[in-house]
């Protein structure tokens, strides 16, 4: 790779009204789509690795977790913040004790997952908690220093907003390393997906999905998957009975997504959970699921909506060549700029730019080939690079400019159009196999480390 190009960062969608929901894609380098939660088993209080410290009894204990506590006042706050996202999706709310128990089961396992960061030694610095407070204040249409009084007006205190936002992004990176030591997607895999998108005619539909899940631990006993049977059952025959499924999922679903009312948003076939593809297919927008046992538990998929949206896809190409003069021990600031002018004076001059970059190019990839770069698809290279080859018609040459590479001068050789169909429908067929194996990895992982963690809750008490 040479030095101009760059990994695109992914798009962000953070929304200041969800801070229990926040996705903060661009935080983390490839961070997987939001996992469904799995509950586990409450182990017995006798084997309590530590007691409450005594301060924390004061506000009152509404879980312990591990060495940790929830105070009753934090589950407090995110049930009031809750609330308001629920109202937001016109979803009617629950009982208040069934909303406690839903955000109270998300908030332990947000512990959990922070437990396990710490041991792992995951850490987020402050610099990239105010970067993504600064991508949430321009979404918001204001200045990070006007951030506060944004989300104050909609009851969000900034300290409390800022250590939500820093855990979410602990959390994510997290769960990349998760999928770092467990997901693999071979060719063969992208292959393999590609014919069965070909083979199955509708490699281009989307389906809007939502999902009531009833979980089991990690290693069920037989009761468990019969208790958990028994609560499907009694959720279905309310469907069926006229309940609104948003409203069943808030106060009945054991998913990330419970508090959204089940909703897991829009999905190729190819990118649902494996149970869920052959069963949307068979569905029309409003038809729900009699309940499917996975290894996570017993599920009610809802097709909300579906759409098609096959198109090709057609890039401008750019073919240009550079020279790159770094800064060095031994070469200033001033000095490389000094460089680079004199060798677009001599290029400006007649030069033969091929020799100029093979003798003076500080980029070693490029300029073995007279500093050609061959074509080069949008956004293949950094922004200033970009933006000064875009300035260019065939045969010009740039004026000196930098980039966090160093000095360069661009001429751009030839632009075309090129058909990027095959390889979009490759991007396509790994992000589709990323999205369902990543979400399949990480419930499994969840349930594992919550099914070993001491989890004890004291609602009602």
């Amino acid at each position: 790779m040479n030095p101009t190009t760059h990994r695109r960062a992914p798009r962000a969608t953070i929304s200041l009204s969800a801070i229990l929901m926040l996705a903060l894609a661009g935080c983390a380098s490839e961070p997987p789509p939001p996992p469904a939660v799995v509950s586990a088993p409450v182990h017995d209080a006798s084997k309590a690795p530590r007691a409450p410290a005594p301060g924390a009894l004061l506000d009152g204990v509404a879980a312990v977790v591990n060495d940790d506590v929830i105070l009753k006042s934090e589950l407090d706050v995110q049930v009031a913040q809750a609330e308001k996202q629920i109202l937001a999706h016109n979803t009617p709310l629950p009982a208040q004790d069934v909303l406690q128990k839903q955000v109270l089961d998300q908030m332990v396992v947000t512990r959990i997952e922070l437990q396990q960061a710490a041991s792992r030694g995951i850490t987020v610095s402050d610099d990239s908690v105010n970067q993504a407070l600064s991508r949430i204040a321009a979404r918001a249409g204001v200045t990070l220093d006007k951030l506060p009084d944004e989300l104050s007006k909609q009851g969000l205190q900034y300290d409390q907003f800022r250590k939500d936002l820093r855990d979410q992004i602990v959390i994510q990176n997290l769960e990349q390393q998760v999928l770092s030591d467990q997901l693999r997607i071979t060719q063969q895999d992208i292959d393999d997906q590609l014919r069965l998108d070909q083979g199955s005619g509708d490699s281009e539909t989307q389906y809007h999905v939502a999902q009531i899940l009833v979980a089991t631990p990690f290693n069920p006993t037989a009761d468990d998957v019969a208790a958990a049977r028994k609560k499907i059952d009694v959720v279905y025959q309310k469907l069926k009975s006229g309940t609104d499924f948003a409203a069943a999922a808030v106060a009945y679903s054991e998913g990330q997504k419970a508090l959204d009312g089940g909703d897991i948003g829009w999905r190729k076939a190819s990118e649902l959970p494996t149970l869920f593809a052959p069963l949307v297919k068979q569905m029309k927008p409003g038809d729900f699921s009699e309940p499917v046992q996975s290894a996570s538990g017993f599920h009610i998929v809802k097709l909300i909506d579906m759409k098609s949206s096959e198109q090709k896809v057609m890039v401008t190409q750019t073919h240009a060549r550079h020279i790159l003069v770094r800064t060095s021990a031994i070469l200033n600031e001033e000095q490389a700029k000094a460089k680079i002018e004199a060798l677009y004076q001599q290029l400006k001059a007649g030069a033969d730019f091929a020799k100029l970059a093979a003798a003076n190019s500080d980029d070693p990839g490029s300029g073995k080939q007279g500093g050609d770069l061959g074509w080069l698809d949008p956004g293949a290279t950094v922004p200033p690079f970009q933006a000064a080859m875009d300035k260019l018609q065939p045969g010009e040459l740039s004026p000196p400019f930098q980039s966090q590479f160093g000095w360069h001068v661009v001429q751009v050789l030839g632009r075309r159009e090129a058909d990027q169909t095959d390889a979009s429908r490759r991007n396509r067929a790994y992000e589709a196999i990323f999205a369902r194996k990543s979400e399949e990895v990480i419930q499994q992982w969840l349930s594992e480390i919550k099914d070993t963690a001491f989890i004890e809750y004291h609602l009602g008490q």
